[in-house]
């Protein structure tokens, strides 16, 4: 170790009587003193030296103590501090005094004796007022953070109100349209809460979608309207770039009683927890601890509960459990709720079924719910005296959601009613907030892709038809081959990308000489090699997208750019792949191609029957085929024939239809 920093005490002494000549405050901390600092602990100091935040006028070591720092590091390290409107120079400088670790520290003021200039003074407190604003302020609101709420807001023991604030579905928003919406979220929010609050009130953002509010010496029933016109305001507030948002907020609401805004705080992040789980975009507060909702929700029609008994006992008795809170139908057999659901369909919200019935029994109420896809959008609750593990099972397995015996628990059949509703219709809120993102997502890619794909189309002088024809005919393929096997795992995502990228096949005849490309005649062998590249000029263009490689619709269009043209004998190009070398993707978009060429009239052809192209592709004469996929060319041949109109070309209102059905299947599996 540097001998510099080992002193005798008489060596310290001596160094301290030289530093004061420059330093208005010269001391030494020990190491022990520290520590005792750090855990509130009196230190045993001398008439020499004191506790660093006494001279700060702070109870509490500084968060950014440079005599720890220097301590820890063995080093010396300086700070600027503001005191007032004076600036201090903090050096602390690592010793060993007669071995035992210490700390000089030496404290100056940069005024005095002309050591800063005015100007110089002005400049400096306004950087490090900057700087301190800067720390306490959130970066993507612009509201305080919470080292402002730690240093400044916490201890304080005033009368006010104090609010806890929580965004509904905030890491749904995240997952569902990526962070940046849920950031321009949160700053709609405390937009809207600033348009609320006077000057004198602080929004804290403590973290994630939690904001705490202080509104100092505000009466409470003023607190209380303030609370709802936030929520309000939050409510009819709109995140730009993001139509399909709509933003709810949780508050939780007290007024101080003779404590720390930290204890109140508390007290309102429970109140705010009791609001979110009983419905949210409520309101709650200790002067009403049922909650506040808003208007609409309170004027909007009741929920609907069909409950199916024969007894008409058992109905009355749930009818008289629910009937405060929600409308209630009655069925009294099977068939009775079969015609109930059938008028109201997904206007009922929830079913209390009995199993054991004359007639249809509950089981074949279940099983025709399931038959019609009712089951997935209303939920059902099974209730019976009947409580053999074998009945449950089965109910559970036809897609009841809850189980009630008899005889009935009245919290516990209202509990289970009300918590089977809000898990429902969360799951239908998601369903929606998804659905609408994949649909706008693959909306867009899809016009993308035909606006590409017609480029090619006009310049290759056809009418576009083409591409439509592929994308269909693949579409086509596609269905009945998942319907035969497994053997290839095609996902409804797979199948979707595979569809989708079909259109962008040719591409890469952009980059063909014209010439050749619309050459009336016959192709010679130089113009055939150069009319081959279109398979690897379209897979580069496609590869040049540096920013989308990762996305699975340009990786599965790439697949079916290159390789296009391979056969499955491996006589065909780029690469001469064979069999299943191939991708599957590529395969059944080879055929729905070659099937398109045939039928299609072209610069140098006419165009075939569509019995002579099936004739032609199952001899072989366009090359070798995967023999399954010929299989499924030949099994919605029917199918081909009937939805092609007279040239050969898909009729528009079916493309329309499978492009459609493709997106309902993508839309319904991503859930």
């Amino acid at each position: 170790m540097d001998s510099n920093i080992k002193l005798t005490t008489k060596q310290a002494e001596e160094k301290m009587k030289i530093y004061r000549e420059v330093f208005d405050v010269v001391r030494i901390i020990k190491s022990t003193d520290i520590r005792r600092m750090q855990c509130g602990q009196e230190p045993e100091l001398d008439e020499n030296m004191c506790r660093c935040y006494d001279f700060w006028n702070k109870d509490k070591q500084c968060e950014n103590c440079v005599s720890e720092k220097a301590l820890t590091k063995k080093k010396q390290y300086t700070k600027l501090e503001c005191l007032e409107n004076n600036i201090y120079q903090i050096i602390a400088k690592y010793f060993e005094i007669d071995g035992v670790p210490c700390v000089m520290e030496m404290v100056h003021r940069l005024d005095n004796e002309n050591l800063i200039d005015n100007d110089g003074r002005r400049i400096l407190m306004d950087n490090l007022t900057g700087y301190k604003n800067e720390l306490y302020r959130d970066p993507l609101t612009g509201v305080y953070n919470r080292r402002y709420y730690e240093d400044n807001i916490k201890d304080l023991n005033e009368n006010a109100g104090v609010a806890m604030i929580d965004l509904d579905d905030f890491k749904l928003y995240n997952d569902s349209y990526g962070h940046n919406a849920g950031d321009m979220a949160l700053e709609t929010i405390v937009s809207a809460i600033k348009k609320c609050i006077r000057s004198s009130d602080k929004i804290i953002r403590l973290g994630g979608d939690e904001f705490l509010l202080v509104l100092p010496g505000i009466h409470s029933n003023i607190f209380n309207k303030k609370l709802q016109q936030i929520r309000t305001r939050i409510k009819e507030a709109k995140v730009d770039g993001y139509s399909k948002i709509r933003l709810s907020v949780s508050i939780g609401g007290v007024m101080t009683h003779n404590e720390t805004i930290e204890s109140a705080m508390y007290r309102a992040d429970k109140l705010m927890l009791q609001a979110k789980s009983q419905q949210k975009g409520m309101v709650v507060t200790e002067e009403n601890e049922f909650g506040v909702i808003d208007n609409e929700s309170e004027v909007k029609d009741r929920q609907r509960v069909l409950v199916v008994d024969d007894s008409y006992m058992n109905r009355m008795i749930l009818t008289e459990i629910l009937k405060s809170d929600y409308e209630i139908i009655n069925a009294a057999s099977g068939e009775e709720c079969l015609e109930i659901i059938e008028k109201y369909g997904t206007g009922i919200d929830i079913i209390l079924l009995d199993i054991v019935m004359p007639g249809m029994d509950g089981f074949e109420v279940l099983n025709y719910m399931n038959n019609n896809n009712w089951i997935e959008d209303i939920p059902v609750i099974l209730i019976s005296s009947e409580d053999s593990n074998q009945y449950i099972r089965r109910a559970y397995e036809m897609g009841v959601s809850d189980y009630i015996s008899r005889p009935f628990d009245a919290k516990v059949v209202y509990q289970r009613v009300l918590n089977t509703i809000k898990l429902y219709a969360k799951q239908r809120r998601l369903i929606n907030l998804i659905t609408d993102q994949v649909y706008e997502k693959e909306k867009n890619n899809k016009m993308m892709i035909d606006i590409l794909s017609q480029i090619v189309e006009f310049r290759n002088n056809e009418s576009g038809m083409h591409v439509r024809n592929i994308s269909t005919l693949t579409g086509m393929l596609l269905e009945k081959i998942v319907q035969k096997t497994d053997k290839y795992y095609l996902s409804w995502s797979k199948r979707f990308y595979i569809t989708n990228g079909s259109a962008l096949h040719d591409i890469g005849k952009i980059g063909i000489p014209e010439e050749i490309l619309n050459k009336p005649g016959n192709l010679t062998k130089e113009e055939y090699e150069i009319m081959k590249e279109h398979t690897v000029i379209g897979e580069k263009m496609l590869k040049n997208l540096e920013l989308y490689q990762d996305e699975p619709l340009v990786k599965t269009a790439c697949e079916i750019v290159r390789w296009h043209h391979e056969r499955y004998d491996g006589k065909g190009y780029p690469d001469g792949l064979k069999g299943d070398e191939i991708p599957i993707s590529a395969q059944i978009v080879s055929i729905a191609d070659v099937y398109d060429e045939l039928v299609s009239e072209r610069v140098y052809k006419k165009a075939f029957s569509h019995e002579k192209a099936m004739e032609m592709i199952l001899n072989g004469e366009y090359g070798a085929f995967n023999p399954l996929l010929l299989e499924c060319l030949v099994e919605i041949q029917d199918r081909i024939k009937t939805e092609l109109d007279g040239s050969g070309s898909v009729k528009k209102e079916t493309y329309k239809k499978t492009i459609q059905e493709i997106e309902r299947d993508m839309n319904m599996n991503t859930l």
